[in-house]
């Protein structure tokens, strides 16, 4: 009786919107509404309690050093900023570091795009036929003709499944994203170095673009000689 009961269609019960006299109000809450505001309700309560009887037992001779050396920002509190942290030489270190990084990954890029570009080297490009066939009578080299004929007739680049043209397309994609991501690398790693120059002792100067031999739009600094001993 139960699976009958179950096969006669019933009446969608839609529920109910909100009266054309209360339409001020906004939609008409429903149940499931009211259970999330007050679930909100309750925990903004709790939390609200938990802080009262923590100011209420405070301890008035308290005391820790994020006292003094943070403040509050909009009600957040933010910690003070350590400007001279590191010293001169730890900073030239974690610039080296830094450097390193940027260069393993930028002769991982290499490595991987050379192993891409061998892949895909000519792949939608077809080879000249340049075999030279040597026959010792006319029937022989009709029959080679032929042959090449059958050759030349297999399946090229045009009759490849879209499947493996879609994975094509994608690997030249990646190859290209690889090529744009070596060019921002190398680029990344030549502001390194040249801030870690800078960072060195010595007297120097930004040369002005009449003073260049080559001008570039890369900044070019010239240190003052010194005598070596």
């Amino acid at each position: 009786m139960s699976s009958l009961r179950n096969a006669i269609p019933r009446r969608a019960h839609k529920e109910r919107a909100q009266p054309e006299a209360r339409k001020k109000f906004g939609l008409l809450e429903k149940h499931k509404d009211y259970v999330v505001r007050a679930k909100a309700y309750h925990r903004k309560e709790e939390i609200i309690g938990k802080l009262r009887e923590k100011a209420a037992f405070r301890n008035p001779d308290e005391f820790y050093f994020k006292m003094i050396n943070s403040r509050t920002v909009g009600g957040v509190h933010r910690p003070k900023p350590e400007a001279n942290k590191y010293t001169e030489e730890e900073l030239l270190l974690l610039k080296n570091k830094d450097m390193g990084y940027i260069l393993q990954s930028i002769q991982s890029n290499k490595k991987k795009i050379e192993k891409l570009s061998s892949t895909l080297h000519e792949l939608d490009t077809k080879r000249p036929n340049k075999h030279v066939y040597f026959a010792e009578d006319r029937e022989e080299a009709k029959e080679i003709q032929s042959r090449i004929g059958e050759c030349s007739n297999m399946p090229g680049f045009d009759s490849i499944p879209s499947r493996i043209k879609k994975k094509t397309a994608s690997s030249y994609r990646e190859l290209e994203e690889r090529k744009q991501r070596l060019q921002k690398l190398e680029k990344l790693c030549g502001e390194m170095a040249l801030q870690k120059e800078l960072k060195k002792p010595g007297r120097k100067r930004k040369l002005r673009e009449d003073e260049m031999v080559s001008p570039t739009s890369q900044p070019v600094y010239k240190w003052r000689a010194q005598r070596k001993r």
